[in-house]
């Protein structure tokens, strides 16, 4: 049987997201007056009212709040109001960077390292030039809790798990790309970049894209929204419809903008949150934001399945399992609490396919094999799967440092925000690990109970009788 599992949450570590802000928690206890705020914060909010974005009667405005800054409701505000509408020409997006002194460099170049050169241009430059953006550029946090700042000895604490691969393989990603753009856009042109910029740079930009910038917009691929970028999630709402979206200005107006409304009332005083993504896992909230969620659906473990191209019925499996929605190589994200995903099971039972068994991989049986698969097959495949997982699962769980046990302990004590999302992230996959041993294993012992393919086959034909016993005709 060729299978084999990754520590790779993803096929593709960078797939399309929607990037939002990195805050999490809710807290009622919130500050939007000018005297608490930061000098730097009251300067974006002035540059905000001198632009006509916002103003005295703005719903909501800057604030200090447990997670650093968000977004305070000055009055109380309805459920699905408008809390802010940002006008196009304060976005920062790929288009924008087009037209700016940099353009004619980025052309061609993703829309996020374009938007990154940008930030850290801004960021970085003193000339007079880059005056309009400083009040923005002047709140972005220099780091968050996003697994990508973390230092090495942070890192041990998620040693075995998903996470730090896809982790490390993010930073390999960004600095591969820094090197890239370093000799193609940033060195040939100093005029533009008269200053040092480094890898770590880099990573700063892409943190805060990862965690700031929308990207499930009409017509936008990732887009960094000032004002609307301090909102903060909260696991509590459970809906992400009409939170935000684009539209036009007004009826004789070509101009779009970016409206937030609030999913839920909010009173005077207190936080306006949104909820982020229901469908990312913990890894993926870590990664992008910096944060984790107590709620057991957010754990994931990615299994990944792999028909082996050395298997002699590689071309008939592989043809079969594209029919079927699936590929040579699939990954499954099983979630705590949750079934096994449904093709999960009929993979693996294709992917052991051999021996005896192998008639069922004939054409004749093309339409119909998979089908077959729904089910238990034989004794000898079913084997073979179960040990498999299990043997994968006893390997991933034996790879961390510590057990849940152990975990469970420390989350009590006065531990930082990163180690309790180390402590999260290792006790969750570990979970999911054990439940799916878990399932395997009640499937072993289930081998000599389950009915297999030829005694279906049977039944059908109506040879087999009410006590399972087959049955015979003596010959005339």
């Amino acid at each position: 049987m060729s299978t084999f599992f990754s520590t790779f949450t993803s096929p593709n570590p960078l797939k399309p997201k929607s990037y939002l802000p990195q805050n999490h928690h809710f807290s009622v206890k919130c500050s939007a007056t000018s005297a608490s705020l930061p000098p730097s914060v009251q300067t974006f909010w002035k540059w905000l009212n001198d632009e006509k974005v916002v103003s005295s009667k703005s719903p909501a405005k800057p604030g200090m709040v447990k997670e650093g800054l968000g977004l305070v409701a000055q009055r109380d505000i309805g459920r699905n109001e408008v809390v802010l509408e940002v006008p196009k020409k304060f976005w920062i997006n790929s288009d924008m960077v087009l037209g700016s002194e940099i353009g004619r460099v980025c052309d061609g170049l993703k829309p996020w390292i374009s938007v990154a050169l940008f930030l850290i241009r801004e960021k970085l430059r003193e000339d007079e030039g880059g005056a309009y953006w400083r009040s923005y550029i002047d709140i972005l946090p220099e780091f968050t809790d996003s697994t990508i700042f973390w230092s090495e000895e942070e890192l041990s604490e998620i040693e075995g798990t998903q996470l730090l691969s896809t982790t490390l393989s993010v930073k390999e990603y960004v600095k591969n790309e820094f090197l890239q753009v370093q000799e193609q856009v940033i060195s040939p042109n100093k005029r533009l970049f008269p200053f040092e910029i480094t890898l770590d740079d880099f990573i700063w930009a892409f943190g805060i894209l990862r965690s700031r910038a929308f990207s499930r917009l009409r017509g936008q691929n990732l887009v960094l929204i000032p004002l609307a970028d301090l909102i903060n999630h909260s696991a509590s709402i459970t809906t992400e419809d009409y939170a935000y979206e684009i539209k036009g200005a007004g009826l004789f107006s070509r101009d779009q903008i970016f409206s937030l409304r609030s999913p839920i009332y909010v009173k005077a005083g207190q936080q306006v949150l949104i909820q982020y993504d229901l469908n990312k896992s913990n890894a993926e909230l870590a990664l992008d934001y910096g944060f984790i969620e107590s709620t057991p659906d957010r754990n994931t473990y990615t299994l990944t399945l792999q028909i082996s191209e050395s298997d002699p019925y590689f071309d008939d499996k592989l043809d079969i399992a594209e029919t079927n929605g699936t590929k040579a190589v699939q990954y499954f994200d099983i979630t705590l609490g949750r079934p096994l995903p449904p093709k999960m099971l009929p993979y693996l039972r294709l992917v052991a396919l051999g021996g005896t068994d192998s008639f069922l991989l004939e054409s004749i049986f093309r339409n119909s094999v998979w089908d077959h698969l729904e089910l238990p097959f034989s004794r000898d495949n079913e084997e073979v799967i179960c040990q498999v997982v299990r043997s994968a699962c006893q390997s991933a769980l034996s790879s961390y440092r510590t057990t849940i046990e152990e975990d469970e302990k420390l989350k009590g004590g006065n531990i930082s925000s990163r180690l309790e999302i180390a402590i999260g992230i290792r006790a969750g996959e570990k979970k999911v690990l054990q439940q799916i041993d878990e399932v395997f294993k009640e499937k072993e012992m289930e081998l000599d109970e389950n009915e297999y393919y030829q005694e279906r086959r049977l039944r059908d034909l109506g040879l087999v009788g009410e006590q399972g016993d087959i049955i015979f005709w003596e010959p005339k």
